[in-house]
């Protein structure tokens, strides 16, 4: 479980103009047609085709816990492209992204500053170029550390140096043991 990403696939789904199918087999008949068939279908979720071909004529109603969590994951990430593109790019160039995370926070400073690491709850609205940054690592496939550096990098310009007016010394911000982390477009 990745907690930045998941964080960010969840704002980009907030933008979502209708819900996603709920049941299983509306999830299964949606799965089918992005993906053009049955035996794609059931290669993406591991099960046999003929299982997939159940649940789309009614059959089965009820999958297995493991199985409806990667049903909903699948779904939800093919759910309205348009519309999650346009969000991204709507946060990448005009709006930015809010940040709202309780984590241990700490920087680098110059001798005889208070950089002692602490717990801090912070709701920060970054910069559309720190949104633009994100929302491309992810894309690359970038892993959790990457997507935390670059978060806290948007922290310490933006709270920590109030856009250049402060704090002109420090050198890098740590974030760490993050206890709570939300993205908001």
């Amino acid at each position: 479980m990745s907690l930045f990403g998941d964080g960010l696939d969840a704002a980009v789904q907030k933008a979502f103009t209708r819900p996603a199918p709920k049941s299983a087999g509306a999830q299964m008949r949606y799965l089918v047609k992005q993906l053009k068939g049955t035996r794609a279908v059931a290669r993406t979720l591991q099960v046999s085709q003929r299982t997939v071909e159940r649940y789309v004529t009614g059959q089965i109603r009820t999958p297995r816990p493991e199985l409806a969590a990667r049903l909903e994951r699948e779904v939800k990430a093919r759910w309205q492209p348009q519309i999650r593109a346009r969000a991204r790019q709507k946060a990448a160039t005009t709006d930015g992204i809010v940040v709202d995370t309780r984590a241990r926070m700490g920087y680098t400073a110059p001798v005889g500053s208070t950089d002692e690491s602490r717990i801090r709850h912070l709701t920060v609205a970054l910069p559309p170029r720190y949104a633009a940054r994100l929302f491309d690592a992810r894309a690359a496939g970038a892993d959790e550390r990457v997507l935390r550096e670059i978060t806290a990098e948007g922290l310490r310009e933006v709270y920590f140096q109030d856009g250049g007016r402060r704090a002109g010394s420090l050198e890098e911000v740590r974030l760490t043991d993050v206890e709570h982390l939300e993205f908001d477009l």
